[in-house]
């Protein structure tokens, strides 16, 4: 009989404190709920105050000998670091612990490939994936070339003869084959996004995009605002793949909500590149909405951190409703304050407290762009209504013997 049950990993957490300890324990933490959603057990927890990470083996020396100690004594499979480590820490630490050795965005990686729904998502994922193993063939390569070419004659040292070197030359060259046909894909794929976004610009709707920390709550706001039915998950990273829905305010003003990818403390650089398209939604929005977690002891740091990305990806000049969420998760519901935010509302999205709220302030963002005008249309002209209608917001038109008079945003 097979027995399928699936194993799950035991693993032990190690990072590095470079001056910040609140920081470094509470990336850690983070790092916990990184390892539980990718489906591994954490069964022991190392950090190592440094003035700067150790370049061979990230952690110093003895403290290498304590995670081995950890290892024998938790039964753990593998460890996780906190940052990406570099090939030649992640060889060292795997030749001196006999373990699998994992990093943060090896992690972040291995939950966005479950994650990836679209052929967008998944061409995405794989290529930072793609990248981060290159970088690691690389690494691995240049140490194997250094050891060989010591070796009298050219034979190559014990370990690099034979198809070894030429194995990892054509393992290099088919990842950056597959790396170069993904980069097409993607780029199909940007160009087919750039039609869609410059066809809802000449339609003239206003676009707003929902961004926010991993597991904020911004999937949830979209499904609440406009019945997208996306999944909702109290997870990081429940969604990936971005979604546009419409939503109809009052006086039948009209505007675009595409949800984004959550954003994370030391979110990998491959992901960043392999992202940018959906990312940049945000740069190409009108308006953006910052959803926030107020339940989150961690709220003011991940708003930085939101707030830094968007500074990474050129976002600047944009209108912003802050919504701080799940108000109902905390005892005492304080006056959050957002700095950069031009709006903010305290909501409960699960129970819909505030929602109300959010739609007013919508209808006032959309207003503020507009000029409000009366004016006495002819009968001749009267086509002209149905285009305030759509593009505009139309107050009272009244009907007159020479005309129809008007109020309206336009």
């Amino acid at each position: 009989m097979v027995n399928t049950e699936k194993i799950i990993e035991k693993v032990i957490l190690v990072a590095v404190n470079e001056g910040d300890e609140a920081e470094a324990w509470d990336s850690l933490k983070e790092l916990e709920d990184l390892c539980e959603t990718a489906g591994a057990q954490v069964v022991g927890q190392i950090m190592q105050n440094l003035d700067r990470r150790n370049p061979g083996t990230y952690v110093g020396t003895g403290k290498v000998e304590e995670i081995a100690d950890l290892i024998w004594e938790t039964g753990a499979t593998g460890i996780v670091c906190d940052d990406e480590l570099t090939p030649a820490q992640m060889r060292n630490l795997a030749d001196a612990l006999d373990t699998k050795v994992m990093d943060r965005t090896l992690i972040i990686l291995d939950i966005f490939a479950a994650r990836a729904g679209t052929a967008e998502g998944k061409i995405q994922v794989e290529l930072a994936q793609l990248r981060y193993e290159m970088t690691r063939l690389t690494g691995f390569g240049k140490n194997m070339s250094r050891v060989g070419g010591t070796a009298a004659g050219g034979g190559g040292a014990i370990g690099t003869r034979g198809p070894g070197e030429k194995k990892l030359e054509m393992d290099k060259r088919l990842i950056a084959g597959r790396i170069s046909q993904l980069k097409k894909e993607l780029a199909d794929v940007v160009s087919h996004r750039e039609i869609t976004r410059a066809k809802r610009q000449r339609n003239g709707v206003p676009v707003a995009a929902i961004v926010g920390y991993t597991n904020a709550g911004k999937s949830s706001l979209l499904n609440k605002l406009t019945d997208a039915n996306i999944l909702e998950w109290d997870a990081l990273f429940a969604t990936l793949d971005p979604t546009t829905r419409e939503l109809l305010l009052d006086n039948d003003q009209k505007i675009l909500l595409t949800d984004t990818v959550g954003f994370i403390r030391k979110l990998p650089h491959h992901l960043v590149d392999a992202f940018k398209s959906t990312l940049e939604e945000a740069k190409y929005a009108d308006y953006i909405i910052h959803v926030v977690d107020v339940s989150n002891p961690q709220m003011d740091r991940q708003m930085e951190i939101v707030y830094e990305t968007l500074d990474k990806l050129g976002v600047s000049d944009k209108l912003i409703l802050t919504i701080f969420n799940k108000v109902d998760k905390v005892a005492d519901e304080h006056d959050y304050h957002d700095l950069r935010a031009d709006y903010t509302v305290h909501t409960s999205i699960k129970t819909g407290k505030g929602l109300d709220r959010v739609r007013e302030v919508l209808a006032e963002l959309l207003r503020d762009g507009k000029e409000y005008v009366e004016k006495l249309i002819p009968y001749t002209e009267a086509g002209t209504i149905a285009k305030i209608r759509e593009n505009g917001e139309l107050i009272s038109e009244e009907y007159r013997e020479d005309g129809i008079f008007i109020k309206a945003y336009m």
